[in-house]
């Protein structure tokens, strides 16, 4: 039985609400059961040195959490003058999570940062990044297209990511953190809309894990990313 009581292939509850700032491009806040991201995407109509004079554009990502997004206070990084290195592997992941499903040369030479910022963690705060941060980029992208600025859609696919992992033996679906804390293997599988894998992350800790039960954990990340799509497509329909 898990903690929740869902089923062994039940998300958490999924919303998204867009429109949520005033300024940014595209905005979203995603509610992923109990974990809640802020993503925001700006537009620059500038590219980073390495990719100037090449015709192509980058999407790039920041990911911070909130001193209160957890249980106890976290000191804001910026006071420790440099980011984690957790910090770090996760905004690099978002960011080239979210490029995989552009279009570069379409985009033509601009850069689309989007923000991720964890308000509160149940677990899965990566995941929920990716999937709210390709809603934000989704919406910068359509005022692009509607102002002229962009002739054709540089946005190739959905982007979206899900935690899967092995709880009390048994493989489970979209891990909240008392199932990830205690899991003896967790992974988070981020996919395109058809079922193409962009990167996969999987680690035992206290067990190991078989490739049939691998196999599994891919099998219900696959439902899972569906269901996350459906709720994009809903989002900016």
């Amino acid at each position: 039985m898990r903690p929740s009581g869902r089923n062994l292939d039940e998300m958490r509850p999924i919303s998204i609400e867009t429109g949520v700032t005033k300024h940014a491009e595209g905005s979203c806040l995603i509610r992923c059961g109990d974990t809640h991201v802020l993503c925001t995407a700006t537009i620059e109509e500038r590219v980073p040195p390495f990719m100037r004079n090449s015709g192509q554009g980058w999407v790039t990502a920041e990911y911070g959490m909130l001193p209160r997004s957890t249980s106890s206070r976290m000191r804001r990084e910026a006071t420790q003058g440099k980011q984690g290195g957790r910090t770090v592997e996760i905004q690099r992941l978002i960011g080239r999570s979210l490029r995989a499903g552009v279009d570069r040369v379409a985009l033509g030479e601009r850069q689309i940062t989007v923000d991720c910022d964890v308000i509160q963690a149940d677990g899965g705060t990566r995941c929920a990044s990716i999937t709210g941060g390709w809603v934000a980029l989704r919406l910068a992208v359509n005022k692009l297209l509607k102002s002229g600025a962009l002739i054709s859609d540089p946005l190739i696919s959905n982007v979206a990511a899900v935690s899967c992992g092995i709880y009390a033996g048994q493989p489970v679906l979209d891990l909240d953190y008392p199932e990830d804390s205690e899991a003896g293997v967790d992974g988070n599988f981020i996919m395109l809309a058809n079922g193409q894998m962009i990167e996969t992350q999987m680690s035992a800790e206290g067990a190991t894990y078989s490739r049939p039960q691998m196999n599994e954990l891919l099998d219900l990340a696959e439902k899972g990313v569906a269901e996350l799509v459906a709720s994009q497509n809903a989002a900016v329909a």
